[in-house]
């Protein structure tokens, strides 16, 4: 408890001092508060210090007890401690204590009991740290709030995803945060304390990193504080990328500090280089997609003028009145038909269908892949040799799919071979290997360099240069080969060069049937032919009339309706494109009237990208039969026969 004072004027030195005066003045100067209570726990003495807490004169706190100057709930705080002073022992104490009208007050407090014969009261003296502990749990506080923003600090610095260096004055390391380490591949503690410029700075920019450091700190100009800018960084291993750098400064009173952060823009430029790449091909895709719908345009447009010269052509040797005729006959034939399969070689790379699996020659893929691809081979000096082994088994596969391997190859061994000076061809062989078909295609070129081969099968991977090439050519090649369960590789050519295997493995093979003898269609049929294209028509009468049939040729669908109302065909030839209905759509008018006649209907088309579909539907089944164009004798026959094998008209 905190007994009560009293100035030297208001009671006597209550220690029985000779010298009161001079014992009150002494007291009055201690900036502790000093009081005297009696037994009964009255104020008999107090000094100044006290008196100033209370802000009362000493004439209200003299002969009052505690409970009365302070309050019931204070003077109950010292109860416990009278059997102490009872005892005669001094008694210290501190803390918090709440005083009614004073306020929340950190005590530290002294009770000594005094005696005079008998114990006559307490003095008491109570030093007030309240300030001084209010200051000490505000630094706590700050020191608290401190801790925290570092530790904050500190996770934010360890967990960003970009990297965050801090150096001092001297350029020396401060801070290298988990990122910086993962970048430039070298530890937070092997970097401490030196110099930056000695660790991510390439060696080429140190010198400048350093005349442009030392400036700054001398002059406060400089063109790196305070912007964003891209410069090179330098790994542990000395490899040079590009980053993207900002420098903010942090002065503090005695030193000042420079915090880096740095981003690594390898993958921000690989990022926009693949973006390139991919509108680039993109590009190339659109364009090769407008050249397949021009490719078609083109082999249909040609296909019937096509059609038209191999049917008269046809007929020519037939009717041939001498042998020069019938020779001319047979080189105007043999011109138009290879015309034919270069058409159609294009147009079955373009064609979009699933694979069609059927017996094939691999020798005849070949040839016409090399047929198709002769011109820039002879325009550019490139001879080609062929070893095509004889009797191979017919390898059950998709003759188009086939045939553009065989001609990117081929394509390919030409483009590497154009640059070269000298002698240059290119090698074709077809053979038997450990059960396996295996066509080859090599040239004399400079090869293909050991690193790339894992590479040279990947989507767009080209070492051409732009517009030379689409990088997509051998990817497609080895996806078709092994579609068809084969495989597709690529080594050296023994001489030099270049060498290409395709190995479609036994099981993919069927035993060589023996030739079939020539088709032959049912003979003296009544025949409706309908094609806008009146030469074409007229050709195909000719071609049938020969064979011993009968024939009516109608310009469009609108007189061949009107005219299968009127008679009985025993088999149909219509056009696919047409003015008014289609072939198809003509077809389907049969079907609905004659279902036999619509049985033994044969639609023709020179579309051979979108035609084949429009015929048969998604499934290839449930349409018409096809005639391709330019159709020649042969695959007229064919087309009656399998008419007259649907059932009787």
């Amino acid at each position: 408890m905190e007994p009560s004072l009293r100035t030297p004027d208001a009671a006597s030195a209550p220690l029985g001092h000779p010298d009161a005066d001079l014992l009150h003045a002494i007291i009055d100067l201690i900036p502790a508060r000093v009081v005297f209570v009696d037994a009964d726990h009255r104020y008999r003495y107090v000094n100044k210090a006290f008196l100033s807490f209370v802000r009362r004169p000493a004439e209200e706190i003299l002969g009052r007890s505690v409970a009365q100057v302070f309050g019931e709930e204070v003077y109950e705080a010292y109860r416990p401690l009278e059997p102490r002073l009872a005892a005669g022992e001094m008694v210290w104490r501190e803390g918090w204590v709440d005083y009614p009208g004073h306020g929340r007050r950190y005590i530290q407090e002294g009770l000594a009991p005094y005696r005079s014969g008998e114990v006559s009261g307490i003095l008491a003296f109570a030093r007030d740290f309240t300030e001084l502990k209010q200051s000490e749990e505000e630094l706590a506080r700050r020191l608290d709030r401190l801790q925290a923003s570092e530790a904050l600090n500190a996770a934010v610095v360890n967990s960003a995803l970009d990297c965050v260096i801090v150096i001092d004055e001297e350029g020396c390391v401060l801070e290298f945060n988990p990122a910086a380490e993962a970048t430039f591949g070298v530890t937070r503690d092997a970097v401490m304390g030196k110099p930056i410029g000695d660790i991510i700075v390439p060696p080429a920019l140190r010198r400048r990193h350093a005349e442009g450091f030392k400036r700054y700190l001398a002059t406060g100009q400089g063109s790196v504080i305070g912007r964003r800018i891209e410069v090179e960084g330098m790994r542990a291993d000395g490899s040079v990328f590009p980053v993207e750098l900002a420098i903010t400064e942090v002065r503090l009173p005695e030193r000042r500090f420079f915090t880096a952060y740095l981003r690594d823009l390898t993958p921000a430029r690989e990022a926009a280089a693949e973006i390139e790449a991919q509108r680039t091909r993109l590009h190339q895709m659109e364009k090769l997609s407008a050249m397949g719908s021009l490719l078609a345009g083109v082999a249909h447009e040609l296909n019937n003028p096509l059609a038209i010269l191999i049917a008269q052509a046809t007929l020519l040797q037939d009717k041939a009145p001498t042998d020069d005729v019938r020779r001319r006959a047979e080189r105007i034939h043999a011109a138009a038909g290879r015309a034919g399969r270069i058409v159609k070689s294009f147009v079955g790379m373009a064609r979009q269908k699933p694979p069609q699996r059927e017996p094939v020659d691999l020798n005849e893929i070949v040839e016409a892949a090399a047929e198709m691809t002769a011109y820039g081979r002879r325009s550019a000096g490139i001879g080609i040799e062929r070893a095509l082994s004889p009797g191979l088994p017919v390898v059950s596969a998709d003759k188009d799919l086939l045939g553009q391997v065989a001609a990117n190859l081929l394509l390919n061994a030409t483009q590497v071979l154009l640059e070269q000076e000298g002698e240059r061809r290119i090698f074709v062989r077809t053979h038997m290997e450990a059960g396996a078909v295996v066509i080859t295609v090599a040239d004399n070129g400079p090869g293909v360099p050991p690193e790339i081969r894992a590479r040279i099968f990947e989507p767009y991977f080209t070492t051409k240069p732009v517009g030379a090439g689409t990088g997509i050519g051998l990817s497609i090649s080895r996806g078709i080969v092994e579609s068809h369960g084969g495989r597709i590789e690529v080594g050296d050519r023994p001489g030099g060069g270049a060498q290409f295997r395709v190995v479609l493995p036994c099981e993919a093979a069927v035993p060589q049937e023996p030739a079939a003898e020539e088709a032959r269609g049912p003979s003296g049929l009544s025949i409706l032919i309908v094609d806008d294209e009146i030469d074409v028509a007229g050709s195909l009468a000719e071609m049938l009339e020969d064979m011993g049939h009968r024939t009516r040729v109608l310009e469009g669908s609108a007189p061949a309706l009107a005219e299968l109302n009127r008679v009985r065909f025993d088999a149909a030839f219509f056009d696919l494109r047409m003015p008014g209905l289609n072939g198809i759509e003509l077809w389907r008018q049969v079907a609905a009237r004659d279902p036999a006649l619509a049985g033994r209907t044969i639609v023709m088309t020179g579309d051979m990208v979108a035609g084949p579909e429009l015929v048969g539907g998604p499934a290839g089944e449930g349409g018409p039969i096809l005639l391709e164009k330019p159709f020649t004798a042969e695959s007229v026959r064919e087309a009656l026969a399998q008419a007259e094998a649907s059932g009787p008209a």
